[in-house]
């Protein structure tokens, strides 16, 4: 049975347990089992995905910078994908609002109830700040922090850098690409527990959560799923069958494991390496191209946050009776484009995102409560339309600039994780401890 099958089953037995569970009224099974063991299992499996993201961004940048060569080049992929991914939030947030306008989610909602306690309103960011805080002051900081802008800004100019000092920097390029096969190891080995991290994941969500919570606001749910689902399967798809011509499906079936990674998780920069892993090596876009568009896009293409703006943004006009016009829409468009640049992708970032466009078009900030319930399952499904979105404009991108592998992506079986990637050869590890053993040093002749 392959890993991604494995993964699969696993997010199925999760949804199953965690719902039965969800019905029980047992103190011992939500504190220990649910709020411990669970939880436990799920944060240590998410944290050590987090664990890689930095170091293999880093190496995995640098080689790619390094493997470019020529500067240029890196321009053009930069601008490239930076055009796409502004391109596929405007598009998705557009078909959000008026798909939302037409079912029109909110009309006749009735307020008892809500609790409106501890949400408070953010400031957007104007573009200049935006823009200014790519450049790190502290670069030690950033790779802390995880600012991955930043990180990416640095990396770039390092590689830049490496490129400009010539041959002196052989023997660095030869080491960052031994760390970033490292990194990948790292990865294969992460995601053999990855079934195991993914059912706690799924069974904590769907044990706190349930079902009943969705159904004040199955309006909103609905549409919100529908315009996500329509964005994936119809936009995106479309975008990659006119400008690469490659098959949708096949693309869709090599994505899987990404997928569900994203949708436990609901962290796009947590999935970062499960992302480039496919990216690379089941889909054959070359690491030059990855290595940067894949960070890049977890950062700042947040197609589906943007489609939950578009369609939150219809729901609680309908909800308050407030029309906001053509205009009010248009700058609903404008500050979610602005926001998804400014923001990481992390869980519940769409909430933060969203109080910025409801404060710019007049919406009371309280109606965020309304939909509160239902945001982390809502958010496990926006994140897995994110990443196939950066997977979807790195591949575009990709065979634009003749870095793509259509072998790779031909193949069915490429890229696809066995147990024999996880085996230890003997032989090469007892030749590994020889070199690593002391050598006694010869004695002078008395």
């Amino acid at each position: 049975m392959s890993l991604t099958m494995k993964i699969l089953i696993g997010m199925l037995a999760g949804v199953v347990v965690g719902a039965a569970i969800n019905t029980l009224d047992n103190a011992f099974v939500s504190d220990v089992v649910v709020g411990g063991f669970f939880a436990m299992i799920g944060t240590m499996f998410v944290n050590a995905l987090k664990m890689l993201v930095v170091p293999l961004v880093f190496f995995s940048l640098v080689c790619g910078v390094a493997g470019i060569g020529d500067i240029r080049v890196l321009g053009r992929v930069g601008t490239k994908s930076f055009g796409l991914y502004i391109f596929t939030t405007a598009v998705a947030i557009a078909t959000a609002i008026l798909l939302a306008l037409v079912i029109g989610p909110g009309q006749g909602f009735e307020m008892q109830g809500i609790d409106a306690s501890g949400i408070t309103a953010k400031e957007a960011p104007s573009v200049w700040e935006v823009f200014a805080n790519i450049v790190p002051t502290n670069p030690i900081q950033a790779f802390a922090s995880g600012e991955m802008l930043q990180i990416i800004f640095y990396t770039i100019i390092l590689g830049v850098a490496v490129v400009m000092l010539g041959d002196q920097s052989a023997s660095f390029v030869r080491a960052c690409e031994y760390m970033n096969e490292v990194m990948m190891k790292i990865v294969s080995i992460v995601m053999a527990f990855a079934p195991y991290g993914v059912f706690c994941l799924i069974a904590k969500t769907f044990a706190e959560q349930g079902i009943d919570l969705f159904v004040p606001v199955l309006a909103y749910v609905g549409t919100l799923v529908g315009a996500l689902f329509l964005h994936l399967f119809v936009t995106l798809m479309i975008l990659l069958k006119l400008t690469t011509g490659l098959n949708p499906l096949t693309f869709m079936k090599k994505m899987r494991s990404a997928q569900i990674f994203a949708f436990s998780t609901a962290s796009s920069n947590a999935t970062i390496p499960v992302t480039l892993q496919c990216i690379t090596e089941r889909i054959g876009v070359k690491n030059s191209v990855a290595s940067f568009t894949i960070p890049f896009g977890a950062t700042i293409n947040m197609d589906g946050t943007a489609i939950m703006q578009g369609v939150a943004t219809v729901f609680l006009a309908n909800v308050y009776g407030i029309e906001l016009g053509i205009s009010g829409y248009l700058m609903v468009i404008a500050m979610a484009v602005l926001a998804s640049i400014g923001t990481a992708g992390v869980p519940g970032v769409g909430l933060v995102m969203l109080t910025m466009v409801l404060n710019q078009v007049g919406l009371p900030i309280e109606g965020i409560a309304l939909i509160l319930g239902v945001d982390r399952l809502m958010d496990m499904i926006r994140t897995a339309v994110n990443i196939t979105g950066d997977a979807v404009v790195s591949t575009i991108v990709a065979k634009l600039e003749g870095e793509f592998d259509p072998a790779v992506f031909g193949d069915p079986n490429a890229g696809i994780e066995s147990e024999r990637d996880l085996e230890i050869d003997p032989a090469a590890e007892e030749r590994l401890a020889g070199a690593a053993r002391p050598h006694p040093r010869p004695q002078p002749a008395e």
